[in-house]
């Protein structure tokens, strides 16, 4: 945006060069200003006044939110149950309760307004990763992911084990255990229980448990349960630190949550309290934003796809109600019916969508 004084300035050096002989349009490309720029100027008051876009009124458009409108969305976003949820979330699980206020993005707009948009948490902002070729789930009891973590206790130097394992396709945790020691007898147990649990004796294809290369998830206790129980095994390439991604995202979350103890757990019983409410949080409360904020639960049990149809049914509506409020299609709420361990072209998914059979590890 040119200032008065600056329009005023090139206006008489270009007044003066043309004068002079000089074509106009290269006097206005020296200064490096258009033909029709300087045009506008003269022929709107321009040199005289100056530019008015600073200063021009400009009425809401009609589509936009009232007041009462904007006090509602406000007042929702701060309940209670709302206090550490973002809009990304919010939205989605007032739709499930038949409610519509307003689109993510104006939840965003006018928590910013009021200064409520600041970050929350510990967390720092994800940073994506690609990563090669593996695994695809279509249904739960596919792909399931495992690994240990430290928990700290009061004891500097002291630590307590919680072991997880995480379905691929529902996010769900189906199997953990928090010990005082790390021993493979414990993950041996706990594949076991889990496979218990799950009921994979009955499927004709037993799914693949993919770890890292960790001492205690490749010892000879482990593989024998197994080979007994029929499970593929899958291990991270070497030197790759990031190829079981989803359990250490998973640990992320658990310890950034703001019931997770900064000074430590007191001993191994309070450290398995916290995981069971932890645990039940994430499997039926957390709207998983990688599965269209639906709980990891609802998408094992296949609850999902009922949920993410009633909500494109009520954004439909929505938009019927005041299409002025929405510039393109509304959101998507379709079903994502494969996920991969890693990254993986689409047309690779959709080949494997089409056969019965896990594609191999490519390393």
């Amino acid at each position: 945006m040119t200032s008065l004084e600056d329009r005023q300035a090139l206006a008489q050096g270009i007044n003066v060069a043309h004068a002079a002989g000089a074509r106009l349009e290269q006097a206005c490309d020296i200064v490096g200003i258009d033909v029709r720029t300087r045009q506008r100027w003269n022929a709107s008051g321009g040199l005289v006044s100056g530019d008015g876009r600073p200063d021009a009124q400009r009425p809401a458009p009609p589509h936009a939110l009232s007041p009462a409108e904007r006090a509602e969305v406000l007042r929702v976003a701060n309940e209670p149950r709302f206090a550490s949820v973002p809009p990304a979330r919010i939205v989605p699980m007032l739709a499930d309760e038949g409610v519509y206020l307003a689109s993510e993005s104006s939840f965003n707009r006018v928590l910013r307004e009021q200064g409520q948009t600041a970050h929350r948490g510990r967390a720092k902002a994800p940073r994506p990763a690609r990563v090669p070729t593996t695994h695809i789930a279509t249904a739960p009891r596919q792909v399931w992911c495992w690994d240990m973590t430290y928990l700290p206790t009061f004891v500097q130097g002291q630590w307590v084990f919680l072991y997880l394992i995480l379905d691929l396709f529902s996010r769900k945790i189906v199997g953990w255990e928090v010990h005082a020691t790390d021993h493979a007898n414990h993950a041996a147990a706990l594949v076991g229980r889990t496979a218990l649990t799950e009921g994979i004796a009955v499927l004709d294809v037993k799914p693949v448990l993919h770890g890292d290369n960790g001492a205690t998830l490749k010892a000879t206790t482990v593989l024998a349960m197994l080979e007994w129980l029929g499970v593929n095994r899958s291990y991270s390439r070497p030197r790759v630190s990031n190829d079981n991604a989803y359990a250490e995202s998973l640990f992320r979350t658990a310890k950034y949550r703001p019931e997770f103890p900064a000074a430590g757990f007191a001993d191994v019983d309070s450290a398995r309290t916290w995981a069971a409410a932890f645990v039940h949080w994430y499997n039926f409360e957390h709207r998983h934003s990688a599965i269209r904020y639906v709980t990891p639960a609802q998408r094992h049990a296949h609850e999902d796809q009922p949920l993410l149809a009633a909500r494109h049914v009520l954004y439909t509506e929505a938009r019927a109600l005041n299409p002025a409020r929405w510039s393109r299609h509304t959101r998507d709420w379709s079903y994502i019916d494969a996920v991969t361990l890693n990254p993986e072209r689409d047309s690779i998914v959709k080949a494997h969508l089409s056969a019965s059979h896990t594609l191999p590890l490519a390393a």
